[in-house]
């Protein structure tokens, strides 16, 4: 459709003035265009539409760099003109060469080594001009598509390297020595041979970025089936979460987390999968999928583990290897709706940490529980533990990868020392401090994924004492 704006765009001046190529939304001849029509049309574009819902008339859709617009039909008649024909709409279409360019600067201030091919070539040509004919600087004119090779697509890939060759062409018409043909072809059929190579291995590295992008994004969008955004406030309390992924390539982990609100109170759980990989991400899955339809049905804490351990050891069978690989730590959490204490269940994971009236202490279980998938082996209950939750209280659930940071000299992160200079306002700010220090102290190479949730009791929560413990080995 573009290429046929383009061809009767010369039937209207006032058009092709403002860079516009007119098409008929239906048959017929365009008549001659009077002299009036040269006029500059102040409103010739008006009902400005989306390309992606004015497709082409060949079905096709316009590129995004295409603005098309609907024409009034008396706007058009200014500029075609007939006593005898009756005009129906037109589409007028705009290449938007501005929106290119904006994308291709704001690709080149991302990565500055795009604009290296250009820079070559414009060094090395300057250099065989300002320097004596017999240095030869005009051979290496084939680095530049070599070098484009891998930041450039094919098709800019291939016009270096013409562009290198015609350089190459005319230094040796106008400064170069006088020298055998057979010399400048053979320097000629280098920079095409390397041009050629090039632009295959341009077509090579294309491929795999994008095959690497397919895999990235069923990663991101696998462990965002783990790790869905937990809602801010739930149950009358405060509740923020962070995951820090060990390297920027890294998107799926064992790590996980979930927070509900049944009718037992908002129940939350976060864990680690032993390894890494598919096979971690499967367990983990299993595990959330079953605390998301068990935290509304059992009645306990002990009885929800129990329930996990059963569902991850049946997922584990249909996996092929050994079965207790797939064992995972993790921590049950309930908060009851009166929000007086908080019940847990340790499942060999690190403590949480639980701030009140200015202090931090560790809430280390009065009695082991089994990791998640080992009960059966182990032959153990899971028991409960239950703390004072007063109002304005913090509670910082994490994994094992915030204690295994490790600085230059090898030691590990003093998370309880940290965590007693923080500020302890909001679950939003306590986590930011987290990250803060975990960076600063390993100087930004996390060696494990990290997940962290922090919840708050709510100021309006009533504040009473009760401790207590009790347990359950679950049929």
């Amino acid at each position: 459709m573009i290429g046929r704006a383009a061809r009767e765009a010369a039937a209207c001046p006032a058009a092709e003035r403002h860079g516009l190529g007119v098409t008929r939304s239906h048959g017929g001849r365009i008549p001659p265009t009077p002299p009036e029509s040269r006029r500059p049309p102040a409103a010739l574009l008006l009902e400005p539409a989306s390309c992606a819902s004015q497709p082409g008339t060949d079905g096709t859709t316009p590129s995004p760099d295409t603005a098309i617009t609907r024409a009034d039909p008396t706007m058009i008649a200014k500029c075609h003109w007939s006593t005898n024909h009756q005009f129906a709409p037109y589409t007028l279409v705009r290449v938007d060469f501005s929106g290119r360019f904006r994308r291709w600067w704001g690709n080149l201030r991302e990565d500055p080594t795009l604009l290296v091919p250009l820079a070559l070539t414009v060094i090395i040509t300057v250099l065989a001009f300002a320097t004596p004919s017999h240095l030869y600087f005009s051979r290496f004119l084939a680095v530049a598509p070599a070098f484009a090779a891998s930041v450039w697509p094919v098709v800019r890939t291939v016009t270096i390297g013409v562009l290198a060759a015609a350089i190459y062409v005319v230094i040796a018409l106008t400064i170069g020595q006088r020298e055998p043909p057979q010399s400048h072809l053979f320097t000629l059929a280098v920079i095409a041979g390397v041009t050629a190579a090039a632009a295959y291995a341009s077509h090579v590295r294309q491929q795999r970025e994008q095959t690497l992008a397919d895999v990235r994004s069923v990663a991101e969008t696998t462990q965002k089936v783990l790790l869905r955004p937990i809602p801010h406030r739930l149950g009358g309390l405060e509740i923020d979460a962070l995951y820090l992924a060990a390297a920027a390539q890294a998107r799926v982990g064992g790590d996980f987390y979930e927070a509900l609100e049944t009718a037992h109170g908002v129940r939350l759980i976060i864990g680690d999968v032993r390894g890494k990989g598919l096979p971690a991400v499967g367990t983990a899955s299993a595990i959330v999928g079953c605390f998301r339809e068990a935290a509304y049905d059992e009645p306990d804490l002990a009885r929800l583990a129990r329930r996990l351990d059963v569902s991850a050891s049946r997922y584990t069978t249909l996996v092929p290897g050994d079965q207790m690989e797939g064992f995972a730590t993790a921590l049950l959490v309930e908060i009851p709706h009166d929000g007086s204490a908080v019940e847990i269940v340790n499942c060999g994971h690190p403590p949480p940490l639980l701030f009140h009236a200015g202090a931090v202490r560790e809430v280390t279980p009065t009695a082991p529980s089994p990791p998640i998938n080992m009960g059966a082996l182990l032959g153990a209950g899971y028991h409960i533990d239950t703390v004072r939750f007063a109002a304005d209280d913090h509670l910082l659930l994490y994994t094992d990868g915030v204690t295994e940071t490790r600085d230059h000299t090898g030691a590990f992160f003093p998370l309880v020392r940290h965590a007693g200079r923080w500020d302890s306002d909001a679950p939003s700010r306590l986590l930011k401090q987290l990250h803060r220090d975990l960076v600063h102290y390993s100087r930004g190479r996390l060696d494990d994924d990290i997940a962290a949730i922090a919840v708050r009791a709510a100021a309006t929560t009533p504040s009473a004492a009760s401790t207590g413990s009790k347990s359950s080995r679950g049929a």
